[in-house]
């Protein structure tokens, strides 16, 4: 047997993607220690990894569950610690959520199953989320006397405020189709396989770009989405652009682009 299989989340680099996949299936992919302090890490150590361009998140037994959010017991038995213990269980959850949000590299859901409390927060720390037609999801924690907190600044960011009133208030469950008109999920897909088709399709897309412009982009759209415009902001997309424009990597794509030619990290050179 692959001892491997029994890890929390399942860790494979191929060609510059890193795929995540969540493995707990047996308790629908739910969040406990392990699977929390096992992700935290992996992202960590993708985000330090500069062969990875690209990285995926899925799960394993994905006809029933991508994620149930957090397991239950464990979530029983963290508030049932001291308060300072089941706060520092609160700050791992917390930042396994930021470490996935933080990532430099451009991250995918790929959604099958259902997807309750936060495991909508997983969806929405990603860069792009895409789903099958099958995919079902609640923000499920009022139903149970608690909140969403760790996950509500990713899922406002979103699905917007207006929205996040109605479902984290009736923690009522909502479709793909639905996920996806609130801005959840980009795209809605009719099964597995073409959900593959489609992540294949995007992952071509993305390693067609700059690594470096991909990570200075994401800082960016971090720093502009939360502020007004103003003489400051102004001048902070300013000096992004001409801090860009100077890097290795930007004068290979633009060389590329006058010499009609693939820029060298389309190629392999």
């Amino acid at each position: 047997m692959n001892l491997t299989e029994n890890l929390p989340v399942l860790t494979e680099v191929r060609e510059g993607v890193a795929y995540l996949s969540l493995n707990r299936p047996e308790r629908h992919n739910a969040f406990n220690t392990g699977l929390i302090a096992a992700l935290t890490q992996a992202c960590r150590a993708l985000g330090a990894n500069p062969a990875v361009r690209v990285v995926v998140l899925a799960a394993r037994g994905q006809g029933a569950s991508f994620c149930a959010g957090a397991d239950l017991e464990w979530m029983k038995a963290a508030a049932a610690q001291d308060a300072q213990s089941n706060l520092q269980d609160a700050r791992q959850l917390a930042a396994m959520l930021q470490a996935l949000a933080n990532l430099p590299q451009p991250v995918i859901a790929c959604v099958q199953g259902a997807a309750y409390g936060g495991g909508v927060g997983l969806i929405a720390a990603c860069d792009m989320a895409i789903a099958t037609q099958e995919s079902v999801f609640a923000l499920s924690e009022v139903r149970l006397g608690l909140i969403p907190a760790t996950i509500s600044p990713y899922v406002i960011a979103a699905i917007g405020a207006r929205q996040a009133r109605r479902y984290m208030l009736t923690a009522e469950r909502f479709t793909a189709h639905e996920a996806q008109a609130m801005g959840l999920v980009h795209e809605v897909l009719e099964d597995a396989a073409a959900l593959e088709v489609r992540l294949q399709s995007l992952l071509k897309q993305l390693l067609g770009n700059g690594s470096q412009a991909m990570a200075a982009c994401k800082q960016l759209i971090a720093a502009v989405s939360v502020q007004p415009l103003s003489d400051a902001l102004v001048e902070d997309t300013a000096q992004r652009i001409a801090a860009i424009r100077a890097t290795e990597e930007a004068q290979e794509g633009l060389a590329a682009f006058f010499e009609r030619r693939k820029p060298r990290w389309q190629t392999g050179t």
